[in-house]
């Protein structure tokens, strides 16, 4: 079964990824019930305390326990970055589709010229930029309040639109001059019935696989613009802030406040990753690199 499982995650690597990836999520979803304490709770008798048997990761400046704002900032950090891959398929699958499948015409060069115009543009360079312009303070809009999370979210998810509406094009570009769509042309089922049901369905396997990698590069990105304050912002916990709150102890001693919040980074980062190549083994036997017979 354990064969057949690692098999199906298309190699060793792809299953490690999907059992730490799992691992992420139940520690993210259980945070409030499996953390030792609260991540806001303030203790300056017990600040800066190294890892022991009462706090695992140590203490940060304000005796608040690290591990507990880990399990915490995971949360944050997977909440935003699925978000935003979930909006950046939406609107990418669509466009790409839209644009493959009627070629040759203006839509489809006018989505596509915009589309490569936004990505020409690295995704940390518009993060940073849009959100400094924005700010850190809530907006208020029609009488709604978006928070910064809300924000970055939003422009994380716009921006994967383009890299997920190229790769989506390309693939519907190809499936809209094979044979069974002439086919199904020919029995007069609609283009977009065409469209859906049977171009869409075989675009998705190269969609989902860069999918599972924008969302580690999701988790850079937050962590990222939260390092430099425009993102989560404190005293939530987050990865990012954390790990800007270590850098006044970096030369004093204190390495648990740094090495921590950056190893979650690392584990989450590399799980996706191999998750992802698992997914590009599995669903592309070509292009298999480490597969396993049952």
């Amino acid at each position: 079964m354990i064969r057949r499982l690692i098999s199906h995650c298309g190699g060793v690597g792809g299953f490690i990824g999907l059992c730490l990836m799992l691992a992420l999520v139940v520690v993210a979803l259980a945070a409030p019930w499996l953390a030792p304490y609260d991540p806001l709770q303030v203790d300056v008798i017990n600040a800066l305390q190294p890892p022991d048997a009462a706090h695992w990761f140590g203490t940060d400046q304000s005796g608040r326990d690290v591990l507990s704002r880990a399990m915490w900032g995971a949360r944050a950090s997977l909440e935003v970055s699925a978000l935003a891959v979930m909006i950046g398929v939406f609107g990418g699958v669509t466009l790409g589709l839209i644009a493959g499948y009627f070629n040759g015409g203006w839509l489809e060069q006018a989505l596509m010229r915009v589309l490569e115009a936004m990505a020409s543009i690295p995704l940390l360079i518009w993060a940073i930029a849009l959100v400094g312009i924005m700010g850190v303070g809530q907006v208020h809009i029609a009488g709604l309040t978006f928070g910064n999370e809300i924000r970055l979210t939003v422009l994380l998810g716009v921006l994967y639109i383009p890299t997920l509406a190229r790769l989506t094009y390309t693939s519907a570009l190809n499936e809209s001059q094979a044979n069974y769509v002439a086919a199904r042309r020919l029995q007069a089922v609609s283009e977009t019935r065409i469209m859906l049901s049977d171009v869409l369905p075989n675009c998705l396997s190269p969609v989902i696989v860069q999918a599972t990698l924008l969302l580690a590069i999701g988790i850079v990105i937050e962590a990222s613009v939260s390092f430099v304050g425009l993102g989560i912002q404190p005293p939530r916990p987050g990865w990012g802030n954390m790990l800007a709150d270590s850098r006044n102890y970096l030369l004093s001693g204190e390495w648990w406040l740094s090495v921590f919040p950056g190893a979650c980074i690392s584990v989450a980062v590399v799980a996706i990753n191999l998750l992802g190549d698992g997914l590009r083994d599995a669903l592309d036997p070509r292009h298999s690199t480490s597969a396993v017979t049952a």
